[in-house]
C-alpha cells in the first residue's frame, strides 16, 4: 500500500466533515441540455476499488446518479460532473448547487472533451462572483498520496497541449476542481474500453485517488 502522509491519514479518519459517509460515496450529476452525463460508466467502479486497495478509505461499490434538485443530493460529500456536450442548469439547480458547495460539498468536474464552454457558462450562474484559478504544481492535491510534480497527467490527447487543473475558491476553501484537457475519467475506465497503456491508466487512477482524498478534507 502506498504510504499516505500521516497527518492526512489522521484527518481522513478523524475530522472529515460529519456528513461524510462511511463508506465514502460520490454523486454523479444528472443534468439537462443534451450532454452525456451518463458516460464513463466504469470510472468509479475502478477508482473506488483502487482506493480500497491502496488507501485506508472505505468506499461504496460505485457512484450514485441524481439531479441537483433531488432531496438526497446533499447526503453526498462529493459531486462529479462530466460529459462531451451541452450542460444546462435551471435557476433552481444553480442556486441549490451553490448552497451545496458553500455548505461543505465539493465538485469534481472532468472534461471529456466538448463540455468546457457549456460547463463554464453554467458555473458562472452558480458563482458569478468567482473565477477559475489555475492550480500550481506545488498544490497538495498533487502530492496528498501520489506525487505528480508536473501537475495533472495527460491521459488523452484531446485538443493537444498540456492539461490544466483549475479550482474555484470560496472564502479560501477549494469548492470545485476542474480537470481540463486530459480526461482522468476515461483513464480510470476498464482497460478494454479505451486501450490506454497500463502506465497511463495507473496515472489516471492515482490522480483520481488524490482528487477524492483531497475532496474529503475540504
Amino acid at each position: 500500500m502506498k504510504p499516505i502522509y500521516w497527518m492526512v491519514l489522521f484527518l481522513l479518519l478523524t475530522v472529515v466533515p460529519a456528513y461524510t459517509q462511511s463508506p465514502v460515496q460520490v454523486v454523479r450529476i444528472k443534468y439537462d441540455g443534451g450532454g452525456d452525463w451518463y458516460g464513463n460508466r466504469t470510472t468509479f467502479t475502478n477508482l473506488f476499488q483502487f482506493l480500497r486497495d491502496h488507501t485506508n478509505v472505505e468506499t461504496s461499490e460505485r457512484e450514485t446518479s441524481l439531479s441537483i434538485l433531488d432531496k438526497d443530493f446533499f447526503r453526498y460529500p462529493i459531486a462529479y460532473i462530466a460529459g462531451h456536450g451541452n450542460i444546462k442548469f435551471s435557476d433552481a439547480e444553480a442556486q441549490r448547487l451553490r448552497e451545496y458547495l458553500v455548505n461543505g460539498g465539493f465538485l469534481w468536474a472532468d472534461d471529456d472533451y466538448g463540455m468546457d464552454k457549456h460547463f463554464r457558462r453554467e458555473m458562472e450562474k452558480v458563482f458569478p462572483e468567482l473565477e477559475w484559478q489555475e492550480i500550481p504544481f506545488s498544490h497538495p492535491i498533487f502530492r496528498i498520496n501520489y506525487r505528480f510534480p508536473n501537475g495533472l497527467p495527460k491521459i488523452h490527447k484531446h485538443a493537444g497541449g498540456p492539461p490544466k487543473a483549475l479550482g474555484l475558491f470560496y472564502r479560501g476553501r477549494m469548492i470545485a476542481f476542474y480537470s481540463f484537457n486530459t480526461d482522468i475519467s476515461d483513464g480510470c475506465e476498464n482497460p478494454d474500453i479505451h486501450h490506454d497503456p497500463e502506465e497511463v491508466r495507473q496515472a489516471a487512477l492515482r490522480m483520481g485517488a488524490n482528487i477524492i482524498l483531497w475532496a474529503l478534507l475540504q
